[in-house]
């Protein structure tokens, strides 16, 4: 008897059936991979499970070791044994790690809440997990992957039978990563089923003992993983034979768009560090250059030191298009034409609360409307083109943000900046979170904008994205330049060994 069955889940909102009959099943000591594009519905029907979609707002049912359960929020879900790790980390940035595993679930005595009992449970769970992280810090002094595993401890410790995770590995180092993967493979040995939801294939094919693809709400396939290749998730995840992934095409160079000198930034918690040492590159109208690096290397400080971002301090001289620019915030870099999609799309990139018109037109607002008042209509017909050749999927522009895929806020995010009329695109992780289809259209448009001759600086995690996608490379290793390649030169043991400080 399967420990979980969903069966024939419909779901639907106004205008939209998010999910048509889908149904999945999970065997105790399993690991059941959930994959498909954005807005396939893996994350809908996650939020049926967990009760975020009570029962009476879907169709069909689902069966706990064969006996119907009926949700009506999340406390009955967590009741019955089922865990979620979202995308979007659910944690107190002010509490401390051990309030936050515990929040709501608190030893207490006639009310009052035993600190030593909390602090020590948090550390044995900690330990037992083999995570090195202090349960009296606060959250907030964590960085994002420490935060990923701390989020996965406080599921955990409510000894649930049914895990999901929802992209868990997004935000993690390589080394937490393999913590993650031996603390799942301590679960499945207990005989915990675990739904494991992300657009790594490689990690889906290592990990997993079944698969099922999601394509617009309906249940494409299940395999068993065994014998299963990319190729075949992918085809059915896009309805199409996918062919190399990355556009090949050559690319003109004109004149230098963009050339730093010196670019130094000192960490905000140790003054004399520095996080960037004196980083010197250009890049040419029509070029894509890619910076690789591993976390930590001071890539995403170098883009936001340039951008007038960083909230630290730094030096270096900056010059577009021959010419010395002054950038002290984010509008003087506007101005000049930098343009920048940040690696945190929800918290630097988007309003979410906010329609899409309202987030494409936000930073060329005065270009479009004026200095002193805003006119909707010519807002509306400005935004009209990057949905249209972005392809945005949404009923209208008035459509809130925070309802798209995650594939959808990445297109409005480059749209956004693509309205601003850049000289030069920095994009950080652009295809961070987003699934493989997603990817294919934001990599076209990456080589179709290089071609209309914008200066593109792209860094990426992802090795072979950087490979596929820039005609140079420079190599960041702990804040200065380690190596520079062509295309040609590019391979991936010789980025891998700057990238090391070989």
């Amino acid at each position: 008897m399967p420990l979980l069955e969903m069966r024939e889940i419909v779901k639907e909102f106004p205008g939209v059936r998010a999910l048509d009959g889908v149904s999945l099943s999970l065997d105790a000591g399993e690991f059941h991979a959930l994959v498909g594009e954005n807005g396939a519905g893996k994350s809908t029907l996650m939020k049926v499970l967990s009760g975020v979609y009570p029962a009476g707002s879907y169709e069909g049912e689902i069966l706990i070791e064969g006996s119907p359960a009926r949700f009506r929020g999340i406390r009955d879900s967590e009741a019955a044994g089922i865990a979620i790790i979202f995308q979007e980390l659910s944690l107190v940035k002010e509490l401390s790690v051990g309030e936050n595993i515990f929040l709501g679930r608190e030893p207490a005595s006639l009310g009052i809440i035993n600190w030593s009992e909390l602090y020590h449970k948090a550390t044995k769970l900690l330990t037992d997990l083999g995570l090195d992280i202090d349960p009296r810090s606060a959250v907030g002094n964590l960085g994002i992957g420490q935060q990923q595993l701390v989020e996965i401890a406080k599921a955990l410790s409510q000894n649930a039978r049914i895990v999901v995770l929802d992209e868990p590995t997004a935000a993690l180092t390589e080394a937490e990563v393999e913590t993650l993967f031996g603390i799942l493979d301590g679960l499945k040995k207990r005989g915990v089923g675990m739904i494991y939801i992300s657009h790594k294939l490689d990690e889906v094919l290592r990990l997993s003992d079944r698969v099922t693809v999601l394509r617009d709400g309906r249940t494409v396939a299940t395999h068993a993983a065994a014998g299963l290749t990319k190729d075949t998730i992918i085809s059915e995840m896009v309805g199409r034979e996918v062919g190399d992934i990355f556009p090949q095409s050559a690319h003109e160079f004109g004149e230098t768009a963009l050339e730093v000198r010196g670019i130094t930034a000192f960490s905000t918690d140790r003054p004399d560090k520095k996080l960037v040492d004196g980083v010197s590159f250009s890049v040419r109208r029509g070029e894509v250059l890619g910076i690789a690096g591993l976390m930590g290397s001071g890539r995403s400080e170098l883009l936001m030191s340039i951008f007038g971002s960083y909230p630290g301090k730094t030096s270096g001289s900056i010059f577009i298009e021959g010419r010395e620019a002054k950038i002290c915030e984010p509008m003087d870099a506007i101005s000049r034409g930098i343009g920048f999609v940040t690696e945190d799309r929800k918290r630097y990139g988007l309003l979410l609360e906010q329609t899409i018109l309202d987030n494409l037109t936000l930073a060329a607002l005065e270009r479009i409307s004026g200095r002193f008042i805003t006119h909707r209509a010519r807002e509306t017909a400005a935004a009209a083109s990057p949905m249209a050749k972005l392809r945005i999927k949404a009923n209208s522009p008035m459509t809130v943000a925070g309802t798209l895929s995650g594939g959808n806020q990445q297109k409005v995010v480059l749209g956004k900046w693509l309205l601003t009329e850049p000289k030069v695109l920095f994009l950080d992780e652009p295809t961070r979170g987003i699934d493989v289809g997603a990817k294919q259209e934001i990599y076209a448009e990456i080589n179709a904008l290089a071609k209309e001759g914008l200066a593109i600086v792209l860094v990426s995690s992802e090795l072979p994205e950087v490979l596929g996608l820039a005609d140079r490379v420079i190599v960041l290793h702990e804040g200065t330049v380690r190596g520079e390649f062509t295309r040609d030169e590019a391979t991936p043991e010789k980025v891998m060994a700057a990238a090391t400080g070989i």
